[in-house]
């Protein structure tokens, strides 16, 4: 028994450590690489100058490339996988269901539509991103409120009422492209579409922060309710808990968070549906466990594509594009396995 217990210590030690280690060493790492290498001690001494006064003989260049640009990108990256995986994770013990993710109840169509709107318009970056997470989350509201318009099965409506909400925004995208100027609108539409942080600076980061701090404290602070919420609705109802209510919340947290992220991102697929089964493979179904493993994983995993993306060819690499290629084959590996562990 003690061998036993000390067994599993060992095993949560080792899991936490290396849950915090990851995502700290690469973002150290990800300020070195690049079309402008900066050595390791360029780095510290870039970022502590900042902080204490001291005299130092770097380049102004390298000042420009560790905070104008590379550290926006950086924290980005983090921000935007953590948030995908997080809600991944959520709306898959929310809905009981292994395949869901972030954008089943259609935001990121949603988001992308307004995305495409802005672009077609001429909006600035700043107007193009708020347009998005607008209609992000409008896409959402719009899924509920068609999911309530039936009396049956809440969680089926919703899942069904967001095939419905995400194919119209998906159709109304096919429509903007179609009217887009073919030599400039178009291109930049299909690139947005694809995902990418080339364009994020550090106001795309002030401009989501707010709604990314509310959803990653209310999440964690409810974990051990979505714990409830992922055996049945009688289970959950005998525990005190009002499961509409709860599921609501739930829902508008990983919105919120989904529409961040895809407003200064783009349309990233297939973290939110892997990632929470790589968390759930290193430190099981507990959702108090899942969820800071999620955001741990999920941000090293996205910086690490980023890092990829824009250093692995001369022209830099859409992250959708990526995601998927590494996202399926890992989600094919997961099925034969036969991983049964999410619930």
């Amino acid at each position: 028994m003690n061998r036993r217990i000390n067994r599993e210590t060992i095993r949560n030690i080792s899991s936490t450590t290396v849950l915090i280690a990851l995502p700290v060493i690469l973002f150290f790492g990800s300020f070195m690489i690049g079309r402008y290498p900066v050595s390791p001690p360029d780095v510290m001494l870039a970022i502590v100058s900042v902080f204490v006064p001291m005299e130092t003989n770097l380049d102004p260049t390298i000042y420009t490339v560790v905070w104008d640009i590379r550290l926006p990108r950086i924290v980005a990256a983090m921000i935007v996988g953590a948030a995908l995986s997080i809600s991944g994770a959520s709306f898959q013990g929310t809905f009981q269901n292994p395949l869901v993710s972030p954008d089943i109840l259609g935001v990121s169509s949603g988001a992308g539509f307004g995305a495409a709107i802005a672009i077609l318009f001429s909006f600035s970056m700043a107007m193009i991103q708020t347009t998005a997470f607008l209609f992000g989350l409008l896409a959402v509201f719009l899924t509920y409120f068609l999911s309530k318009r039936f009396k049956s099965n809440t969680i089926l409506m919703m899942v069904l009422g967001g095939i419905a909400i995400a194919a119209l925004f998906s159709a109304l995208i096919s429509c903007i492209k179609y009217l887009a100027d073919p030599d400039s609108k178009l291109p930049e539409i299909v690139y947005w579409l694809m995902g990418s942080l080339s364009a994020v600076e550090s106001s795309s980061i002030l401009m989501i922060a707010g709604p990314v701090l509310v959803g990653f404290t209310t999440l964690l602070l409810v974990g051990w309710r979505i714990n409830v919420l992922s055996m049945s609705d009688d289970e959950a109802r005998s525990l005190g808990i009002n499961t509409e209510k709860m599921r609501l919340l739930i829902i508008f947290c990983c919105t919120l968070l989904t529409a961040a992220a895809v407003s200064i991102s783009g349309i990233i697929g297939w973290v939110g549906l892997v990632i929470p089964h790589a968390a759930r493979m290193l430190v099981g179904p507990d959702h108090r466990k899942l969820l800071p493993a999620s955001i741990s994983l999920g941000a090293t995993f996205l910086l690490l594509v980023d890092d990829v993306c824009r250093t692995a060819t001369s022209i830099e690499i859409p992250l959708g594009i990526l995601t998927a290629i590494i996202g399926a084959p890992f989600f094919v590996y997961l099925l034969q396995k036969g991983y049964e562990g999410w619930s």
